[in-house]
């Protein structure tokens, strides 16, 4: 194996390396490989993606596609969480900090890099100015569920001056947001100047034009916002943003299925969030959806799992599988007899 160490091989399990790819491809396809034809890859090994064969030690065989595919979702859904978590964490701090005093006044021909607006009328004259001076990308966040008319129409001229442009638009939205007669009237009218993905959890509400100037809100009521200018917070929220955009599903695509039987998409997200031990209202803020209905979708988890009591349906969440993400590809899970009382 002289030659071959780590080193050489600088790569995850998501982007394998050539003769990687090769002799793991062909374990899967046979179902085991000699181990001296996986000593040139010793990635394979080191990764998981290779094991001793318990029956023959000469032989490897292979971790499944499905079982890798799980390990990598549930890396980028503990990565996007701790962005989220930092997020939530700087923006705290700089509600903190805008407390303590007057900022200091920046010298002519300075920009200020945090700006604190107050009121809805300074928040929507500094959303026209960045309109303005756009001129090729805006990235949105848009928490919060199903869009009403009254949000949409507030930024419509904003979003159709850009369009004239030719400015390029990006939205991120709660998967609930897809029942939206009012966000589906305004992509239609949009065109191709906007595309929309959508995920079960999105981070509050950001806007982000040229990724020189950001719009985060100040607080819970949102009647206050924080303009930021500075290239580090910039670049932090941009690459939050692209991360969470290649999770995201676009608006055209359906959700996938959990391929269990009697659960929707949504039911498995509330699934997750009660294993993580959040409360309904918690799970209803984070999934865009009312109290109410994040209730009734529990109460028929109960009822499809057979659980007849909360604490019993953590059990059954967990027994199922039903509390972390999805694969992509998933095998059918037999449910328990329904029938039990449910939780209400």
């Amino acid at each position: 194996m002289a030659g071959h160490g780590a080193e050489e091989h600088p790569h995850g399990a998501d982007r394998l390396c050539e003769a990687g790819d090769r002799v793991y491809s062909r374990a899967v396809r046979r179902g085991r490989v000699r181990r001296k034809d996986a000593e040139p890859v010793p990635c394979l090994l080191e990764l998981a993606l290779l094991h001793p064969d318990p029956d023959d030690m000469d032989w490897l065989v292979p971790t499944s596609p499905q079982e890798v595919m799980t390990r990598l979702l549930r890396g980028l859904y503990d990565e996007v969480s701790a962005s989220q978590r930092r997020m939530g964490s700087a923006v705290a701090a700089f509600e903190w900090y805008s407390g303590l005093g007057p900022a200091r006044v920046p010298t002519a021909g300075e920009g200020a890099a945090i700006r604190v607006l107050d009121g809805a009328s300074r928040i929507q004259t500094a959303l026209d100015q960045a309109t303005e001076a756009c001129t090729t990308e805006v990235l949105t966040v848009q928490p919060g569920g199903i869009r009403r008319e009254h949000e949409l129409s507030e930024g419509l001229h904003r979003a159709l001056a850009l369009r004239g442009r030719g400015v390029r638009m990006r939205d991120l939205y709660n998967h609930v947001a897809r029942h939206g007669q009012g966000l589906l009237n305004y992509l239609e009218l949009m065109g191709t100047a906007v595309e929309a993905r959508t995920l079960d959890e999105v981070i509050d509400r950001l806007i982000l034009f040229d990724r020189t100037v950001a719009f985060i809100p100040a607080n819970a009521d949102r009647t206050m916002a924080l303009e930021l200018r500075h290239p580090a917070l910039i670049a932090y929220l941009a690459t939050v943003f692209e991360r969470l955009w290649r999770l995201a599903i676009p608006l055209t695509a359906p959700l996938p299925d959990t391929r269990i039987e009697g659960i929707s998409h949504r039911e498995q997200s509330i699934a997750a969030l009660l294993a993580e031990g959040h409360q309904d209202a918690v799970i209803a803020e984070r999934l865009g959806i009312s109290v109410r209905t994040c209730r009734a979708h529990i109460a028929r988890l109960s009822e499809t799992l057979g659980a007849a009591s909360r604490t019993q349906l953590g059990v059954r969440i967990a027994q199922v599988g039903l509390d972390g993400p999805l694969p992509g590809v998933a095998a059918p899970v037999i449910l328990p007899d329904r029938g039990s009382p449910t939780v209400r």
